[in-house]
């Protein structure tokens, strides 16, 4: 293990623009590398700003841990649902050209557009959207198990999804409204989302290392690649494909861009002396559009919100902006005081971890002069990866042979799910994976991941089948949302 973080030893890039470390962050290298030992984290990056300067960006570790390449404060990471801000900032500069409104509706800019009932059709906006006040929810099935590359068909499946929540009442984390959004503008700019990020948002803001694709992130021969943790032990893991949901989480980018991007906001727009983005819009997306539950019920708890791609809050009497993002392989963080011009991005390429939460934390008291925290948690969420098989359970048998149970099953805004028998064993094939159906009692299982399954999400929802009174089975059930999503048998 010595060889992975030998190279944390050694600061990997000097301090950009050439500015002094501030006295805050003295010894600052020496904690980052301890916090990544215990982490087992292979590469990360950090940059923190203040008052239109960059403080600190520098990079630890590997971007590649099998050639041992380093990362530096130019490495792209992916950053995951950070991506939500510059969706959000794309509609904010096509509404103060007069292109849209983000109080219009949806259909107004989206063709052949419905939500699933006229309540939703009546009342979400574009704004509810960036808030996740739509109650639209995740809708993370369809994103996940039925993925589709189009953007409009992806967004035009809306008809038929049920609301997760309160419609405009509610927050709820919603990939597919930041889709939707996305697809906004495209069709009000007649030109792709990629195309509105390069041109309004890296261009001006000289974020020249940023791209939307795989295929670009490849060619700038400076990128880190997705780790996971499995028992202790480190994994490279694959990117993810966002198929459609680029908008809500596609980006990748360097702590050095992000030093841009964070500047812009805390300058209200302002860049290099030119209003790149309007100030409206920024005034807007930094303050409470969407309150949010908070079970910690803190005097601090009571300005938990969401404003536009950002969550905020007040933290230890100071206004904070925040998002994090989680993908396959990678786990980030950007977090501003507005009030005070600092900002702080932390990117790593290992999945499922609060290492980039926890050095931001530590760098925030230290700025803000703050009392250390005592301790931070080391967590790590283990990748999913299926365990053994197991036997049917023989005291809940299923009650209809195996060969009854295939067929094709369909729902409307989802797919269709095939069930096959195979060596003793039922088999679900999704448009992109293959399932295990393992038994859990009579009619009822669940999806297991075959061996080479190595996404970011874990598989395993219950499937419960129901017969009619002839003894066919006529319907599949998934619980994997708030409500089963009922798949009916075609004939």
């Amino acid at each position: 293990m010595k060889s992975i973080y030998s190279l944390c030893l050694v600061l990997l890039i000097n301090l950009s623009h050439g500015q002094q470390l501030p006295k805050e962050l003295n010894h600052i290298d020496d904690e980052i590398i301890e916090l990544m030992k215990e982490f087992k984290t292979v590469g990360l990056s950090v940059a923190v700003v203040k008052d239109d300067k960059t403080l600190y960006a520098k990079g630890f570790g590997y971007r590649d841990l099998k050639q041992k390449l380093p990362v530096t404060a130019n490495t792209l990471f992916h950053i995951a649902s950070m991506t939500k801000a510059f969706t959000g900032v794309v509609l904010g500069v096509l509404e103060s050209e007069g292109q849209l409104s983000l109080k219009d509706k949806p259909a107004m800019y989206v063709p052949n557009f419905q939500f699933y009932n006229d309540k939703m059709n009546n009342l979400i906006t574009i704004e509810d959207l960036l808030s996740h006040r739509s109650g639209i929810g995740s809708q993370g099935v369809s994103q996940e198990m039925f993925p589709d590359a189009n953007r409009l068909k992806t967004v035009q499946r809306l008809r038929y999804l049920k609301p997760e929540s309160e419609v405009k009442n509610s927050w709820d984390y919603s990939n597919i409204g930041y889709t939707l959004a996305g697809t906004i503008i495209e069709q009000v700019t007649g030109k792709s989302w990629d195309t509105n990020i390069e041109n309004r948002i890296f261009k001006p803001l000289k974020m020249n290392n940023s791209c939307t694709t795989n295929q670009k992130m490849r060619e700038s021969n400076n990128y880190a690649l997705g780790y996971g943790m499995y028992e202790g032990k480190i994994e490279k893991v694959p990117f993810q494909n966002y198929y459609a949901f680029g908008p809500a989480g596609v980006i990748k980018s360097s702590v050095n861009d992000l030093s841009n991007w964070m500047n812009v906001w805390l300058n209200k727009g302002m860049f290099d002396g030119t209003q790149v983005l309007p100030k409206h819009y920024i005034d807007s997306a930094s303050r409470p559009q969407n309150i949010k539950y908070d079970e910690e019920y803190t005097k601090e708890s009571f300005l938990f919100s969401e404003g536009f791609g950002w969550r905020i809050r007040s933290w230890h009497g100071y206004y904070r902006l925040r998002h994090g993002g989680n993908t396959n392989g990678f786990s980030s963080v950007t977090e501003l005081f507005p009030f005070e011009n600092i900002g702080i991005v932390v990117l790593c390429n290992q999945s499922n971890s609060i290492i980039p939460y926890i050095i931001s934390d530590m760098i925030s008291r230290k700025l803000l002069h703050l009392s250390a925290e005592e301790s931070y948690p080391v967590d790590v969420s283990d990748i999913y990866k299926p365990g053994e098989d197991k036997p049917f359970n023989e005291n809940m048998m299923p009650t209809l042979p195996l060969h009854k149970f295939e067929g094709t099953y369909k729902a409307d805004g989802f797919g269709t799910i095939r069930i096959i028998e195979k060596e003793g064993r039922l088999l679900a094939i999704f448009p992109t994976y293959t399932f295990k159906l393992e038994h859990l009692n009579f009619n009822n299982y669940y999806l297991k991941g075959m061996k080479d399954f190595k996404e970011s999400f874990n598989p395993e929802f219950t499937v419960k089948f129901d017969s009619n009174t002839k003894g066919d089975v006529v319907i599949l059930k998934l619980y994997a949302q708030k409500a089963p999503i009922e798949f009916n048998k075609e004939e």
